[in-house]
């Protein structure tokens, strides 16, 4: 095997730190005050920061951390929308044609954005995606394979870092293999609680996601930029049964000590709970990943001492 691993591990953490009435779709964002909490409470425990979209939230991140110079490396995100539809979404994933065309440019934008803030950042910048779950069958932000290639063969030629992509295990295993060719690193996603996996059976399904990856790209170094397990469900995709606080805990125990024993790069989904996204009700799964809740109290996963 010939593998370069241009990212080296770390532990890496997923960081979106909207509080409640806050929330990037109504343009409220944490101020830099808020963030510098947050980030001072994810100092102790994580190196590396994963943020999604290039916009005010990360700008502010950005920011902080030079001014404040704490000690983070960031996964630089793209926020890439919908260029084409996706009928096979079951919450909605077909558009008008004009608004499809919008999102083709503010993705242009974005994709501008992330190459900009990639140099002025470099020091802190260490790796740069080009989206997030933007190829997977059910995503409502669907766009085809190939122009996130182009997408990443354009970022690729203006930035010194390695340029990712961060998608579902599945796709990878599938339909992306040209993609895979223009990238430095691949990024999967394994979720299995989403997938009906009770905690016995968890941290090998999450094994088996990253090993069938890496076989199928053996000369790129493969990631996990998220991994995680939700507190809290009414019943919406997991059963109440399977989550809570412990098993939280327990499968991010597991998960950290194979990271740490592999040397793989895990960015831990995620850090705070976040209570605008999902549905308005409160057991929402989509608002209880955090490792801290949404009033920045710890949860019992942050008493893992690695």
């Amino acid at each position: 095997m010939n593998q370069t691993r241009p990212l080296p591990y770390k532990r890496a953490i997923c960081y979106s730190g909207f509080r409640d009435n806050q929330s990037p779709d109504t343009g409220v964002f944490p101020s830099e005050s808020e963030i510098l909490e947050d980030l001072l409470l994810l100092s102790g425990h994580w190196s590396a920061l994963r943020v999604y979209a290039c916009d005010l939230h990360t700008e502010r991140v950005l920011r902080t951390i030079e001014r404040e110079s704490l000690p983070f490396k960031v996964m630089l995100g793209a926020y890439i929308g919908a260029e084409v539809n996706n009928p096979n979404c079951p919450w909605g994933g077909v558009y008008e044609d004009a608004t499809l065309a919008a999102n083709k440019a503010a993705n242009r934008a974005e994709l501008d954005r992330a190459i900009a803030w990639a140099n002025r950042y470099a020091d802190i910048v260490d790796v740069v995606s080009v989206g997030n779950e933007a190829t997977v069958d059910w995503t409502d932000h669907l766009i085809e394979p190939e122009t996130v290639k182009a997408y990443a063969s354009d970022v690729r030629s203006q930035i010194k870092q390695p340029v990712t992509f961060c998608e579902n295990y599945v796709p990878w295993l599938t339909s992306l293999e040209e993609l895979a060719a223009n990238l430095d690193v691949i990024s999967i996603h394994t979720y299995p609680v989403w997938e009906y996996k009770t905690l016995d059976e968890a941290m090998d399904y999450t094994r088996k996601n990253f090993e069938a990856v890496q076989a199928r790209y053996p000369n790129k170094q493969v990631i996990i930029t998220e991994a995680g397990w939700a507190t809290a469900s009414n019943g919406r995709g997991i059963p109440p049964d399977n989550v809570g606080e412990m098993l939280q805990r327990e499968y991010l125990e597991q998960l950290l000590s194979w990271a740490e024993e592999q040397q793989i790069l895990v960015y831990v989904f995620e850090a705070f709970d976040e209570n605008w996204k999902g549905s308005d009700h409160p057991l929402e799964p989509e608002k209880h990943w955090g490792l801290y809740r949404a009033d920045r109290s710890a949860k019992p996963a942050l008493s893992i001492q690695r």
